[in-house]
């Protein structure tokens, strides 16, 4: 099978020749610019630096020579702007805290304040207030909270609309030309359009606005999840719509090109717990999907990606029921993830995207073997009737041992008898 077809099988809940392999294709199952470094390493790859494509996790780009590599079956299509509101473009010579020689956007404008932390830009422009922070010792950047005072009786849900807008005809030109490019890959595409995360605590402050209005505090978003649960659905109604409306306006320049559409990266779980019921779930959340969902089933060949982190397992039939072909990361590590009983219960259902390893404990504090036994474990509890895609638990950090990185990488091709 070419990298494509493994994957649509898998999609299918069909047994394709192997277990597909994805690392890349989004901002949660991406590497580390590091370990992106180590590998091309490893690999005796063209040694020049790594370019940064997600700058707020400082993601690093795999180009074609390591995904081929290391087997990878999925391609992104990269979105016009990054979670900072700027293009990758113009790439130029960038040097990381940690002495890294990198690639970054023209438009990633940092200063260093008295403490040493880095600061990043929303758009590029330093002469508003900074919305990303990189400490001094850190390896990739924090929100900056830049919260108005809030007013009670002057709250308008308008205010957290602003990104919420009809897609300009600029990126729709970059959409259609990225799709003529992934066209041409025998690899699977996974790609996502703007607005159709409801309340991705990631995007609730901003970053990518130089002013932003509205409730863009991350507690104070949380309580609004409670205490004003009013003005969450009426933010919430007019973003669907609106999504809707940009979905069918990249539809018609990309078509069918994409395989898999990046929906929403709310986190309902914690590690031990989680952030709402299910009830609340199916009051605020549901409906929204299920109407993005419903159309995307309707009117494409794609498939729709979950992301949530942590505890979620009594989510996951909610998940289901609201249209989700995929979860992601499939947090094993995580109070009543059980990978034997998710297998069990869902497996027919919704598809595994990742819990091929722990980035918590097992790839980056644990020995090559643990690795390799716990990716063996995974992959044939994961694999059978098909419904798995292999990658790690959320995206692989920085200072994980590019040992570890390899025998995860050598135990798939393992099991896969490559």
């Amino acid at each position: 099978m070419t990298s494509k077809e493994r994957v649509r099988r898998t999609l299918k809940h069909m047994m394709p020749d192997k277990v597909a392999i994805d690392f890349g294709s989004t901002a949660v199952t991406g590497m580390h610019v590091t370990c992106v470094a180590q590998l091309r390493e490893h690999f005796g790859l063209d040694n020049h630096p790594v370019r940064v494509c997600e700058p707020y996790q400082m993601l690093g780009e795999i180009e074609d020579d390591l995904l081929d590599a290391i087997g990878i079956d999925t391609v992104a299509l990269p979105s016009p702007s990054t979670i900072f509101g700027f293009r990758n473009e113009n790439w130029t010579p960038f040097r990381a805290p940690w002495g890294q020689e990198l690639l970054v956007s023209c438009h990633f404008k940092t200063t260093t304040d008295k403490n040493g932390d880095l600061l990043l830009y929303p758009q590029g422009d330093t002469t508003v207030p900074p919305s990303g922070r990189m400490p001094k010792s850190g390896y990739f950047f924090d929100t900056i909270i830049r919260q108005e005072p809030i007013d009670e009786d002057k709250l308008n849900f308008e205010d957290n609309m602003e990104e919420f807008q009809p897609i300009a005809e600029e990126a729709l030109q970059f959409y259609h030309a990225q799709a003529k490019l992934a066209a041409a890959s025998p690899r699977a595409v996974i790609g996502g359009v703007g607005g159709t995360a409801f309340g991705d605590i990631a995007l609730v402050p901003a970053p990518f606005l130089k002013h932003p209005k509205g409730i863009r505090d991350v507690a104070e978003w949380y309580v609004s999840t409670a205490a004003r649960q009013d003005y969450v659905k009426e933010l919430f109604d007019h973003q669907c719509e609106m999504a809707i409306h940009n979905l069918q306006k990249v539809h018609s320049v990309v078509g069918n090109v994409i395989d898999v559409l990046f929906v929403c990266g709310t986190d309902f779980g914690t590690q031990t717990s989680s952030f709402c019921s299910t009830d609340t779930y199916e009051e605020l959340y549901a409906p929204y999907y299920t109407k993005v969902n419903k159309w995307v089933h309707e009117n494409t060949t794609w498939k729709t990606f979950k992301h949530s982190c942590g505890a979620v397992a009594k989510f996951i039939p909610h998940f289901i029921k609201s249209g989700f072909d995929i979860v992601n990361p499939v947090q094993f590590s995580a109070t009543g993830m059980v990978p034997e009983e998710l297998k069990q219960k869902y497996g027919d259902k919704i598809v595994f995207w990742g819990g091929g390893v722990d980035t918590q404990k097992t790839l980056p504090f644990g020995t090559p073997k643990s690795v390799r036994e716990e990716v063996l474990h995974r992959c044939k509890v994961l694999s059978p009737n098909g419904g798995f895609v292999f990658n790690a638990i959320h995206n692989i950090q920085a200072k994980t041992p590019v040992e570890n990185i390899v025998a995860m990488i050598d135990a798939v091709n393992e099991f896969n008898g490559r």
